[in-house]
């Protein structure tokens, strides 16, 4: 394969991967506008629904604030505080009431000391700047005659480049499958609160929950895909998982 193939190759899975991403966060809004289209018959704005949970889990040190910016709620477990955007923090409706649980129950994992919670704090950084590094090295080690260095059993500078690279694309790929499930637990703790308080009832406004959540955690999941594509695909390229690096000879 000539490197020419190798760029069409970078440029298809980046372009795949870029419209994932852009397709599951088309798809957040359009279910989180949706969602704010069905009223909550418990009338609760989400900070209120938000500080119900936290009583209710017997949280006292969270403090529930409003944040500026559209879908930019977040927790944050260095001041433990629930950063909830305008249209959540005084919204009456299912996209409102789902999101604010969700960040609730990101709150629980960090009370309770959640492993994903723990595995997500751990990992985050590192997955960050490694996500940043992982490309140039591996990118670099393979220019240098890397997989070369791999099929001939011969390491050298090109071989260690490349093999810190993937151990970098690899810390993102799990880090980002542990993100994956910390979300959705998340989720799952935020369903089960919303119905169980009688904020939610079951049909319309728990599947609309159900479907502003899932459509969260596809972006999440997309992510994750994206990490485990490169880390493969620089594995193939470096001839350690089918043979690929050999085709460089």
């Amino acid at each position: 394969m000539f490197l020419s193939e190798y760029f069409v190759l970078e440029l298809l899975i980046g372009g795949g991967c870029f419209a994932l991403s852009l397709g599951a966060a088309a798809y957040v809004k359009y279910a989180f506008n949706r969602g704010k289209e069905i009223p909550i018959r418990s009338g609760r704005t989400g900070a209120e629904i938000a500080r119900m949970i936290l009583r209710d889990q017997d949280v006292h040190d969270v403090q529930v604030v409003e944040h500026e910016g559209f879908l930019s709620d977040h927790y944050n477990p260095g001041d433990k505080t629930l950063n909830l955007s305008s249209d959540v923090y005084h919204g009456q409706n299912a996209a409102s009431a789902g999101v604010a649980a969700h960040e609730v129950g990101h709150a629980l994992q960090h009370a309770q000391g959640d492993l994903t919670m723990w595995g997500r704090t751990i990992l985050v950084y590192p997955a960050h700047f490694g996500g940043m590094l992982a490309p140039y090295l591996a990118g670099f080690g393979l220019m240098l005659g890397a997989a070369t260095q791999v099929a001939k059993g011969v390491p050298g500078l090109a071989y260690w480049m490349l093999m810190i690279g993937v151990v970098l694309f690899a810390v993102s790929a799990l880090c980002a499958i542990v993100i994956v499930f910390n979300e959705f637990n998340a989720s799952a703790r935020a369903r089960t609160s919303l119905v169980r308080l009688g904020i939610t009832r079951p049909g319309e406004e728990d599947d609309t929950v159900k479907s502003v959540l899932n459509a969260a955690g596809l972006t999440y999941v997309a992510a994750a895909a994206t990490a485990l594509l490169w880390l493969l695909y620089y594995l193939w390229r470096a001839g350690i998982i089918g043979g690929g690096g050999r085709r460089d000879d």
